[in-house]
């Protein structure tokens, strides 16, 4: 581990510096383009304007005899349009792929300056991230690159499970990470072959009582790894977020593990298809009601001490806590959504 003074250190001459904090930004949604396909591409002007990512994926899902046309085409969308204050981010193949060295050089060498983060797959330990910081700072360097490129890692291995505190802690450039639950489960030996969300087999029964037909309850499989990363990531100050769900046609289920996920602490998850747009805008943004009632005890509570009662409920320093986290998180919704403004109350 690095002591605190070289932390924050460039790790290369005339890299820029690292940041001390990370940008304040709304990524409610992480949507995946597919860089290759040139008809997806020329959706991107639209796409900037309804999401708050833009990710132009080179990993998973892109077949091997079109990864270098995919990363070509993300450095030519990235290149044709003006991301404004949507997110700019790419998927790269996993660090062991022929492909990764190529990825990474050529991007930063070409649109390094429009670049916001890496996202990274199949993160096992601290020393990917360290991987992957040394050379990002080497290119920023060569290239001229401004600002540096954030590292946003996938959690989706038993090992990366286990070490995800020190992944967290392993460099300034850390962005946040991504829960990765098809590889994941695989890694485990989870016998299931859904791209998130439940498992009907993986349930509790009511007791037993005679005459009675028992009450099945089925359970969240994540639910565990999720509050795993969200511990790490806020210990840390970074971002947890969930990732991919897989059925596109069960918008029911989709919603609910997303909501599952923003209730745990996540900040966001991954639209793999244009009707999860909506549905993470929905989830990932505080309800209004809930909103206005902790802008009432903020306001009740002007330096967050002593206790107050509002309509019958008691208020003290601790939901003083909890109110701040949905008030700050809302005035980031309202600077990026007008609508969501005019709805909270928090017009500029």
């Amino acid at each position: 581990m690095k002591t605190p003074r070289a932390f924050f250190k460039p790790l290369a001459i005339g890299a820029p510096e690292p940041f001390k904090e990370l940008p304040t930004r709304v990524e409610r949604m992480i949507h995946f383009v597919p860089p290759h396909i040139e008809k997806m591409r020329a959706k991107v002007p639209d796409l900037i304007k309804k999401v708050d990512v833009v990710l132009g994926n080179l990993e998973d899902a892109i077949p091997a005899d079109n990864k270098e046309e995919a990363r070509a085409g993300f450095i030519q969308m990235a290149k044709d349009n003006d991301f404004g204050e949507t997110g700019l981010w790419t998927r790269v193949n996993c660090l062991n792929s022929p492909w990764l060295l190529d990825d990474i050089t050529e991007i930063v060498s070409q649109v390094g300056d429009k670049l916001d983060v890496i996202m990274l797959p199949k993160v096992e330990g601290p020393w990917d991230i360290h991987y992957l910081d040394q050379l990002l700072a080497q290119l920023e360097a060569k290239h001229d690159v401004k600002k540096p490129i954030l590292i946003h890692a996938i959690l989706e291995t038993a090992e990366g499970v286990n070490n995800v505190e020190a992944i967290c802690g392993a460099s300034p450039r850390m962005h946040g990470i991504s829960l990765g639950p098809a590889d994941l489960a695989a890694s485990r030996g989870m016998k299931t072959t859904r791209v998130g969300g439940g498992h009907p087999g993986y349930r509790v029964l009511s007791d037993m009582e005679e005459g009675k037909t028992r009450s099945i309850y089925q359970q969240d499989l994540w639910h565990f790894t999720i509050a795993k990363m969200v511990d790490a990531c806020m210990a840390h100050g970074l971002k947890a977020f969930y990732g991919p769900f897989g059925d596109f046609a069960d918008l029911e289920a989709c919603e609910a593990q997303f909501q599952n996920s923003f209730l745990l602490g996540c900040m966001g998850a991954w639209s793999l298809h244009p009707t999860q747009i909506d549905i993470a805008k929905r989830v990932f943004s505080p309800e209004v009601d809930e909103v206005k009632m902790a802008l009432r005890i903020l306001e009740a509570m002007p330096d967050g001490t002593g206790a107050v009662m509002i309509d019958g409920k008691m208020q003290d320093d601790a939901t003083w806590k909890q109110a701040k986290v949905i008030v700050d998180l809302a005035k980031q919704v309202a600077a990026k959504d007008p609508e969501m403004a005019e709805k909270y109350g928090l017009q500029a």
